[in-house]
């Protein structure tokens, strides 16, 4: 495994396993160096697929990669799901076959339980954070992972264990007013992450707005990113991918599964 890649340092059980990719290791060729897994970018369809055989090889695990639209649809998944299932989150309880979230700005949110019985993965963009009357990926992941675990919802968030990947960090991810609207109309905390611009502009803290949607859910044990500088793809070039930086971006992948 690529000593660059992010490897959560979180307290899970043993048949858990979870990184996140960086630039680093791969063949494809710039803007897309080095390590771009995502083959609707406009990068070669060679060193994509070359980049993600070295990335199941590195993992051991068989990567299913989805068709995300910044929606709040949840997939279950196993060996026989065919890439690109349409969905912005997914779950297992199999062995051997990986949950995995394309990324270049947006959060990847990983997740299992104490027990380590099943893991999940969120590809989460405001869009899909905010949701539909505030409903979003996060709410739709947990309430699929509890009927997955048989139990109900606030026992299982209580059981839960989550990790923040990189994304967009606090003090490059301008948004518009309709984007503050979007989660303050249905939660008045979340006004606390944004900071007024210019005019109607804003930077938003994609990760802040997460942790407290998970914290809402009865989520406790959260882990990763804290908004702080180094997980900030807009403002790590070298290390990170972001769609916003460059508009012609690779993706990094999030990938979680149980051995």
């Amino acid at each position: 495994m690529n000593s660059d890649w992010l490897v959560p340092q979180w307290p899970v059980p043993a048949q858990v396993h979870a990184l996140c990719t960086t630039r680093a290791g791969g063949s494809s060729m710039a803007p897309f160096d080095a390590l771009n897994l995502a083959d609707h970018v406009g990068d070669s369809q060679l060193a994509v697929a070359a980049n993600r055989a070295l990335l199941q090889h590195a993992m051991k695990a068989r990567p299913v990669f989805l068709s995300q639209v910044h929606g709040t649809e949840v997939a279950f998944v196993s060996a026989s799901t065919p890439s690109e299932t349409r969905a912005d989150a997914c779950l297992t309880d199999q062995s051997g076959v990986a949950c995995t979230i394309m990324v270049a700005d947006c959060l990847p949110v990983l997740l299992t339980n104490r027990q380590g019985s099943a893991v999940g993965a969120a590809h989460a963009g405001w869009r899909g954070l905010a949701g539909q009357d505030g409903q979003g990926i996060l709410e739709s992941m947990l309430s699929s992972f509890a009927a997955l675990c048989t139990l109900d919802g606030r026992r299982q968030a209580a059981e839960t264990v989550v990790w923040l990947g990189p994304c967009i960090g606090p003090n490059a991810f301008e948004v518009g007013e309709d984007v503050r609207d979007a989660f303050v109309a249905h939660d008045r905390d979340a006004a606390q992450m944004f900071q007024r611009q210019r005019g109607d502009k804003w930077l938003a803290d994609l990760a802040g707005l997460a942790r407290l949607r998970l914290a809402a859910l009865g989520v406790t044990q959260i882990y990763g990113n804290d908004g702080g500088a180094a997980w900030c793809t807009a403002s790590n070039p070298s290390r990170y991918f972001s769609h916003r930086r460059d508009r012609v971006s690779g993706r990094m992948a999030a990938c979680i599964w149980l051995s």
